[in-house]
């Protein structure tokens, strides 16, 4: 305000002025002023009696010693504690049994459920509907075989993985360094026809004979493949990695050599049944 504008009764300024304008000394509530004190005094006493201070590799830990992490350590042991029991009958149940037990199933669906999510969900998709290079689990097109004891070994030792030497393993020939290219066409176009797709009929017919030489020792005379290799079945039109000219010629050229890593070092036995049952479930379990 200014000096002219000043009414009788206004509160007294604190000497202030800018360009005439001077500023009234209306100090806050002592109300106001306590609280805001208590709020410090507050801050200061939590920061000592709690974890507060961020340091080099972790915070000051307070001296009462609160620590979140012990916090969540202590509830997951609580839960596992009341899950102790279900978890022994699921290890000790015959995998084919664990269907007909609804108590039982209901849990390893449900904890498999939550196992996938956190570990198979990366690769296999949140609905396990896969992506290229990595299979649908919602189908019945399984490379290893779809039983639940046969699951149960693909999730326990994984896929061509180097650290368990029970895993899974086939190699697929690089046949770009066996086959010369007009054959590679050739065996293409007699694939793409195995699985009902168009096809060039100029160049299936020899490569119906370049299949029968070096590609029918595994994925069988008829093309349906063979699962103790791991060996896709051709005739169903289901590709891990593409069906179209290019990508079927990229597999013949260079081969393919999908890895999944064993389990067995990770997982509870348990945890491995639940996710085995849940992916058994979901519709492509045989």
């Amino acid at each position: 305000m200014t000096d002219k504008n000043k009414q009788p009764g206004d509160p007294e300024t604190t000497g202030h002025s800018w360009d005439g304008i001077e500023e009234f000394n209306n100090p806050l509530p002592r109300w106001w002023l306590w609280t805001f004190y208590i709020t410090i005094i507050w801050g200061i006493g939590y920061s000592i009696a709690y974890p507060a201070w961020p340091m080099i590799s972790k915070a000051t830990p307070g001296l009462l010693g609160f620590s979140t992490r012990a916090n969540v350590a202590a509830d997951i042991e609580t839960f596992d504690t009341m899950n102790a029991p279900v978890e022994a009958r699921l290890v000790s149940t015959d995998l084919t049994a664990i269907s007909s037990d609804p108590e039982l199933m209901n849990y390893a669906a449900n904890a498999g459920r939550a196992v996938f999510q956190t570990w198979c969900a990366q690769c296999h998709g949140a609905g396990a509907a896969g992506a290229t290079g990595y299979p649908n689990l919602l189908d019945d097109d399984w490379l290893w075989g779809g039983s639940i004891e046969e699951i149960h070994t693909t999730v326990t030792h994984g896929i061509r993985n180097e650290q368990d030497p029970d895993a899974r393993f086939s190699q697929m020939p690089a046949f770009g360094e066996i086959l010369e290219a007009p054959e590679i066409a050739q065996v293409v176009q007699y694939v793409r026809k195995l699985s009902g797709q168009e096809f060039d009929a100029a160049l299936a017919a020899p490569g119906e004979t370049v299949f029968l030489d070096n590609c029918s020792a595994c994925h069988m005379e008829d093309g349906t493949g063979d699962r103790a290799q791991g060996a896709p079945n051709l005739t169903d039109a289901i590709w891990l990695y593409g069906g179209s000219d290019a990508a079927i010629a990229q597999t013949v050229t260079n081969a393919r050599f999908g890895v999944m890593p064993n389990w067995n070092t990770r997982l509870s036995e348990a945890d491995i049944r639940a996710v085995s049952t849940y992916v058994h479930q979901l519709g492509g379990g045989e």
